[in-house]
């Protein structure tokens, strides 16, 4: 995003991306609501959308219901050609494994420097251990079936089915008339994805196997499989952020996860990334001072700026039994659609909290108060 941004509005600079790949964007579809992005800022994501619908429905065991939001999907593909488009090939520095990143300078692991004005480090997340964690972790396939399965917009939730390791739901995106990608989601207090190991002799894969169930279930049996893909995103519940910026490296500019810059509920770093890349891209300095100064503290007051989503996090971990957290998302899904979208944003206004937090609450009181601190025997943030 950085680089694609920098290249449209400041095409006299050499920008290089160093992948230790060799494509960009790995595995992966990345999918955002269209407000999650700024009118301002559409420029930069607009070449890489794959898909994109009008609408979409959740489904809960009590609560059904269809969202007139527009939400878009990336897929890495997509990244990948659209970059080999955008920047010179000499600019896209493929098969490069960084054995260290500097302010400065990048290192690699065998043995060969760059030096730049500037770097900035998106080498994934830092010590996640530095911050107290819940976890959402899924598996995804792609499939292409024999039929249609007429579908005409993403189930972004579905949590009807068994509940499972915490609160359990499948997503499905219609990408084609017969192409479906059905993705099993966990909301758990682990972060083990229980997939077979190469070489292990364990062939077992409960997760896919729910996915092929789901599909079996809806009458989408007979398929080919394109592609699958799984991960494992961080739920933020607390903890210490300088600690945490200092464990991805000492006075260097940071991006994406490295940076903390993810929405502490869903995980989702894509619309942190572009609103980064926007800002990065009208920055005056770009020295590896400059640059650690302005990504740090952008990082520190979006953190700052989000602990009232980190609240609700312990709320849902620490507050409701593994088997009933779906029905705080279930209320949650009942609220005004405007509300619902500033949420995924990480822009509610302080009537959204009050909404969020008043009413009949989903988990016993005592619970949550317990979970946020305010009795005895809560967790601190």
């Amino acid at each position: 995003m950085i680089a694609l941004a920098l290249a449209k509005q400041r095409p006299e600079l050499d920008v290089r991306i160093v992948e230790r790949s060799d494509r960009f964007g790995g595995n992966h579809l990345w999918s955002f609501f269209a407000s999650d992005v700024r009118d301002a800022d559409r420029w930069i994501v607009a070449p890489l959308v794959s898909y994109g619908w009008k609408s979409y429905d959740i489904a809960f065991p009590a609560h059904r219901r269809t969202l007139d939001s527009a939400y878009y999907s990336i897929e890495s593909e997509r990244l990948d050609a659209t970059l080999r488009a955008e920047l010179p090939a000499h600019r896209l520095m493929t098969g490069r494994k960084v054995l260290a990143a500097g302010p400065t300078a990048v290192v690699f692991a065998d043995g060969d420097r760059l030096e730049a004005k500037g770097v900035i480090d998106t080498r994934g997340p830092g010590d996640l251990g530095l911050l107290d964690l819940g976890w959402q972790k899924f598996v995804g396939i792609e499939f292409e079936l024999d039929t249609p399965h007429g579908l005409t917009r993403p189930i972004v939730m579905d949590a009807t089915v068994e509940q499972i390791d915490g609160y359990r739901f499948v997503y499905t995106l219609p990408l084609s008339p017969t192409r479906l990608f059905i993705e099993d989601t966990y909301y758990s207090d682990t972060p083990d994805l229980y997939r077979p190991q190469p070489g292990s002799g364990n062939n077992a894969d409960p997760i896919a196997d729910r996915v092929r169930a789901y599909a079996a279930a809806h009458g989408w049996a007979t398929h080919t499989v394109i592609r699958e893909e799984s991960g494992v995103l961080p739920v933020t519940m607390g903890g210490d952020f300088e600690a945490y910026w200092q464990s991805g490296g000492n006075k260097v500019a940071k991006a994406g996860m490295r940076a903390g810059l993810f929405h502490p509920t869903t995980g989702y770093s894509l619309p942190d990334a572009v609103r980064l890349a926007a800002l990065i891209a009208t920055a005056r300095d770009l020295s590896g001072e400059g640059l650690h100064t302005l990504t740090h503290a952008y990082a520190k007051r979006t953190w700052q700026a989000r602990g009232f989503y980190r609240m609700l996090d312990k709320m849902l971990f620490r507050a409701a039994e593994p088997e009933e957290r779906y029905r705080v998302l279930e209320r949650f899904y009942r609220l005004d659609q405007r509300l619902v979208r500033r949420f995924y944003a990480g822009r509610s206004t302080m009537m959204d909290k009050a909404r969020i937090l008043t009413g009949k609450p989903p988990v016993p009181i005592s619970r949550a108060l317990r979970a946020i601190g305010v009795l005895p025997g809560g967790v601190k943030a």
